[in-house]
């Protein structure tokens, strides 16, 4: 069998200040970018300013599979194909002195993001470079197919059945109660 298609990358988180007198700082995605051998395998830091941090984490494999060729397609012809990364911020500090932001997942399917942001996640996007976009659209072009359209039955024609899946009939005539004119 052979491996599937992968690349490795590093994912940048940005700390800014904002003009916020209960909140002074947020996190965002900043960019993710190839993996270097230099990078090691713990985040750290990268700058730090009076209004802004960067924070590198390396280490993450993106993989493309097969049975999900749909989610890149509608990816690569997007406007703007992109990276998509779930983070989450750590309860407790173990690189600084405050909590961080922790990436957890990068991707580059519609799907998985999908999934994610349905599962209250926090998930961000910036744009993928070209040279991954073609990586991803030959193999989306390679292995996804679309499923022609089929024509859908009008309701009109489809057998009553109740809830048990059995044969069911309607009728127009009072079975029970009710004081009609008789």
């Amino acid at each position: 069998m052979t491996p599937r298609p992968s690349i490795e990358v590093a994912v940048i988180m940005r700390r800014e200040r904002i003009d916020n007198r209960w909140q002074p700082w947020r996190w965002v995605l900043a960019d993710v970018v190839p993996q270097e051998p230099a990078f090691g395998s713990e985040p750290r830091l990268l700058f730090k300013s009076d209004d802004e941090e960067r924070w590198l984490h390396p280490g993450f494999k993106v993989e493309l599979f097969r049975d999900d060729a749909e989610g890149y397609y509608l990816n690569v012809t997007t406007p703007a194909p992109c990276w998509f990364v779930l983070w989450r911020m750590e309860d407790e500090a173990t690189v600084s002195d405050e909590p961080m932001p922790r990436p957890t997942m990068v991707s580059l399917s519609y799907h998985d993001a999908g999934r994610w942001l349905d599962a209250q996640e926090t998930v961000e996007q910036v744009p993928a470079p070209a040279d991954v976009v073609e990586w991803m659209r030959a193999f989306a072009d390679e292995h996804y197919v679309i499923e022609p359209k089929r024509r859908k039955r009008p309701e009109s024609f489809k057998p009553l059945q109740d809830r048990f899946g059995n044969p069911a009939s309607v009728s127009t005539e009072k079975k029970f109660g009710g004081g009609g004119n008789e």
